[in-house]
């Protein structure tokens, strides 16, 4: 695999069977790291997180990202799935699993894809309740994380 396999879904995922199929097709890498992401169970049964994004416009941002971490680390492979809409406490988001011959790329590529999809990825996260909605936006922890890459060869 010599792109990224980049894909938004709009239903549930199984990021273990994600797992399971980046194994397979990298059966000869020294080394695959996965992340999952998950709604957070807060106690609020009224919970639910829906995360919007802008068809087209979304898979190119993150596809031109994860091109770049092709470029700066040997991978053999790069995974990402990343939920639409409604989700309850608990249901994966987001799944990341690079393949590569050596630990450190595979590590560092899918911390990095993280960092992007968390502060700069073209989506969009409300939180509702029963006592209302809001907004979600990036930490200053996220913009943080993801300028220690612009210091980094």
């Amino acid at each position: 695999m010599t792109r990224p396999d980049i894909r938004i879904l709009p239903w549930p995922f199984d990021p273990e069977a994600e797992a399971r199929a980046l194994r397979s097709a990298c059966s000869a890498a020294g080394a695959i790291v996965t992340f999952i992401g998950q709604a957070r169970d807060e106690g609020d049964p009224s919970l639910q997180l829906i995360l919007e994004s802008c068809p087209g416009l979304t898979e190119k941002e993150i596809e031109g990202f994860a091109e770049n971490a092709f470029r700066r680390w040997p991978l053999e492979a790069l995974v990402i799935r990343h939920r639409i809409g409604a989700m309850a406490p608990g249901e994966p988001i987001v799944f990341v699993g690079a393949a590569s011959a050596h630990r450190r790329a595979a590590f560092e590529s899918v911390d990095f894809i993280m960092d992007y999809l968390k502060s700069a990825a073209p989506f969009w996260k409300r939180e509702c309740r029963a006592q209302g909605d809001r907004w979600i936006e990036p930490r200053v922890e996220d913009h943080q994380d993801l300028k220690r890459w612009q210091a980094l060869p």
